[in-house]
């Protein structure tokens, strides 16, 4: 019981690591329902998404030999590799949160007046599938990984609801820090940018690609938080440059 409790706060820590990305996506996507009902798509989002992952838990610990093995090959002088469903799942999650970035980063630049208008244009039944679909997508490194720290059923279904409630309680936080600084909001975005990135690499990696003989390297979690660290250091920076600007203009 004491290894298994050990184990418990073990999956605990590493499901709030790995759900660091989920959170800021989820932040930045309930954004698109009506603002009264943000909070309630947050939470209706998360609370599904944790149900159906405890499903996926049991699914993928009785079959995880057919997730992971490949049913496509691909052999060509441009491409080659072995498609297999686990791959080919972290694959579309991580173009997908590319395209979302790169959208959302072009309305802030180009369309500004009329991005929120169109984010809390869609509807709530749309926006909680979308946290939904993207909490299942996030969910399987964190499920294997915690099948790779414990075979027991119970303790990794644990670890799940309560990173899901800490989830849901952070989401309130992070979604009103980003409301009050919208600054912060374009620095998230280029993070859900580099999410995408990190996923494509991943899958890549496990579909053992190979594009004109060069193999397809997963990014790390270290070099992840190093560049996020980085690009939060150049975004302080910038801000005191800018605020110290305009006293100086002010001033004159």
């Amino acid at each position: 019981m004491a290894e298994n409790i050990f184990t418990l706060l073990m999956l605990i820590l590493l499901q709030a690591v790995l759900g660091f990305d989920n959170l800021l996506y989820i932040s930045l996507e309930s954004k698109r329902a009506p603002l009264e009902k943000q909070r309630m798509v947050r939470s209706v989002g998360i609370g599904i998404a944790i149900a159906l992952r405890i499903i996926l838990l049991y699914v993928l610990v009785s079959v995880i030999k057919y997730f992971q093995d490949p049913f496509l090959e691909l052999d060509s002088h441009f491409i080659s590799g072995a498609i297999s469903v686990h791959s080919l799942i972290v694959l579309f999650g991580g173009a997908f949160i590319l395209y979302t970035a790169v959208k959302e980063i072009f309305h802030l630049v180009y369309l500004e007046e009329h991005a929120g208008d169109e984010k809390r244009g869609q509807s709530v039944t749309k926006t909680i599938t979308m946290i939904v679909l993207m909490n299942l997508i996030f969910s399987f490194d964190s499920i294997l990984s915690a099948m790779a720290l414990s075979d027991v059923f119970w303790v990794m279904a644990t670890a799940i609801v309560i990173s899901g409630g800490l989830m849901i309680w952070l989401s309130d936080g992070v979604s009103k820090f980003l409301a009050k600084n919208r600054l912060y909001e374009v620095l998230g975005l280029f993070i859900l940018f580099l999410v995408g990135v990190m996923l494509l690499s991943e899958g890549g990696h496990l579909a053992h690609l190979k594009i004109f003989g060069n193999e397809i390297t997963p990014m790390s979690k270290t070099t992840f938080y190093f560049i996020i660290f980085i690009l939060v250091v150049i975004d302080i920076v910038q801000g005191r440059y800018q605020r110290k600007l305009v006293q100086k203009k002010l001033k004159h």
